[in-house]
């Protein structure tokens, strides 16, 4: 599939709107003449609309300029990537090819026709003082059909105009005089994010839950009890259930963001879901006491397997990465032998086979089975004994926990006295100790205030310290084996010894410096459990 980056902006043109002279717009030369096209899209999705509620639009159009499939994907900002195929034939369901980039979102839900938009588009596109199209404005006029979702239930029509301006090869500044020229014309704002969101508006659900506002109750077992607020009034201060769910979901959240983009080929794909599989993992063993762990400790064993099934793709990225930085800040004499192409080489091997194997994880039905689990511990949480206290008792407890377990972790590396942190190094352990903290200080931080944040701070360092030691053991096994490679060429392994040496080194100068943190971090701990 191609695609692009699409940036635009919708407005609602009120009853007597006129597309003004924007030749008067800075920076536009001149306007083309008006074209009239006829299209025709029908939208599909599943049946519980999981891609309108992720903002995902998957649609095949007729007509204009671009007919094809057009999948369009969120992204962090207003914009959108939109991905083509070819039009091809009619069809029941979408192309294979279509829908690989949002089956984490389907899993394994039938997908079929959800709506249908009869479109008759005006384009008038505006021109720099060179003749390139700098940006298209379409005034459509729409008849949208939303498809019965019910034997017994009708189909509903819906009919509207609406403005579109797009950016095709000018800027955002240019967007911003274009809109503001047709919102002085008479239009204003759209309230609504799509045209099929507008059409499906009577079936998309309210937006999920998160951690209930001041004043509502959870809906979760149990209610924390009420604290005065201003002048007399009371809000319901959050239950440990309401944090923990809305983080829990937060990062349900960012493992299918993770998942599109590992998905459409993005270089932090792999890295963000590794992070969002952490993150889950961690809430649903420090909160066992809101969330049932008979419920939630079979799914942190799945979430453990979707990590390690990632893991060598990025831990190799990572290594080679910092090894082609290292031998960049070598002296030229001691750089022997072709040593940065072998790098170069295994880069290149190593991120195509990282990508196949994370894609062939991502397609696997245990996989997705573990997103739809995900699903149903939100949608039917298994709450514990916990579940209702106040938030800021439940959290004050976890950090303690957590806390008590990362300075057992510490005494057992002091007792191992090590220099060199290995594969199987204690203060790997520590590392691992010190993400939860960091992970369970995250979700205190909006009931506990800077205690967490401060908390928060510290974990991170410690965790950038030990985790740079313990990336050196994948460095110094690239090394030993590119070594050998390069040996059995009959090359000089010079190079090779002499950056293990380095990587080696760095790893000590790592440990040293967490022993030289490690007596301010239980004050810390303390600070944010009280």
């Amino acid at each position: 599939m191609s695609g692009h980056l699409e940036i635009e902006r919708k407005l609602e043109p009120g009853p007597d709107f006129a597309l003004p002279d924007l030749a008067t717009v800075e920076g536009v030369a001149a306007v083309g003449e008006p074209v009239e096209h006829h299209l025709a899209a029908t939208y599909f999705d599943t049946a519980d609309l999981r891609l309108a509620r992720a903002r995902i639009t998957l649609r095949r159009r007729t007509g204009g300029t671009d007919a094809g499939w057009h999948l369009k994907l969120p992204t962090a900002g207003p914009a959108r990537q939109e991905r083509q195929h070819p039009l091809g034939p009619r069809r029941a369901v979408p192309p294979k090819a279509v829908l690989e980039p949002v089956l984490g979102i389907v899993r394994t839900a039938p997908v079929g026709a959800v709506a249908t938009l009869d479109t008759t588009r005006v384009v008038t596109t505006v021109l720099a003082d060179d003749g390139r199209v700098l940006a298209e404005i379409a005034d459509d006029t729409v008849t949208g059909t939303a498809a019965a979702p019910g034997p017994d239930e009708p189909a509903t029509v819906t009919t509207w105009r609406e403005v579109e301006v797009e950016l095709v090869d000018g800027d955002e500044a240019l967007l911003d005089a274009v809109v503001g020229a047709l919102t002085a014309a008479g239009a204003a704002p759209s309230a609504s994010p799509s045209k099929l969101a507008r059409v499906l508006a009577h079936r998309l659900p309210a937006p999920p839950e998160g951690t209930a506002p001041a004043g509502e109750k959870s809906g979760k077992k149990g209610k924390a009890k009420k604290a005065k607020k201003g002048k007399g009034r009371e809000v319901a201060e959050p239950t440990a259930a309401d944090v923990v769910l809305g983080a829990l979901r937060s990062q349900t959240d960012a493992l299918l963001a993770a998942d599109l983009l590992v998905r459409t080929g993005s270089p932090d794909g792999i890295h963000d879901l590794r992070v969002a599989c952490r993150r889950l993992r961690s809430i649903l063993a420090a909160f066992r006491p809101v969330l049932d762990r008979a419920g939630t400790d079979p799914l942190r064993e799945e979430l453990r397997w979707i990590g390690a099934a990632l893991s060598a793709a990025r831990d190799g990225e990572v290594a080679l990465a910092h090894l082609r930085e290292l031998v960049e800040a070598q002296p030229v004499e001691q750089v022997r032998g072709p040593v940065v192409a072998r790098l170069q080489t295994a880069a290149v091997q190593d991120a195509e086979a990282g990508r196949r194997k994370a894609l062939r994880t991502l397609s696997d039905r245990r996989y997705l089975a573990v997103l739809d689990a995900l699903d149903a511990v939100l949608a039917a949480p298994p709450l514990a004994e916990a579940a209702g206290e106040p938030a800021r008792t439940a959290l004050a407890e976890a950090i303690r926990r957590t806390g008590k377990r990362l300075a057992a972790r510490v005494e057992t590396a002091r007792a191992a006295d090590e220099e060199t942190p290995h594969e199987d190094s204690p203060l790997h352990d520590v590392r691992k100790a010190a993400k939860r903290v960091r992970y369970t200080a995250e979700v205190a931080v909006p009931v506990l205030g800077e205690p967490a944040e401060t908390l928060v701070a510290c974990m991170k360092e410690v965790q950038e310290l030990l985790g740079a030691a313990q990336d050196t053991v994948a460095t110094r096994d690239r090394c030993l084996r590119l070594g050998r490679a390069a040996g059995a060429a009959g090359e000089s392994t010079w190079t090779w010894g002499r950056l293990y040496a380095l990587e080696e080194a760095r790893a000590a100068a790592c440990a040293a410096a967490f022993w030289e943190l490690e007596p301010s971090l239980r004050p810390v701990v303390r600070a944010a459990a009280t």
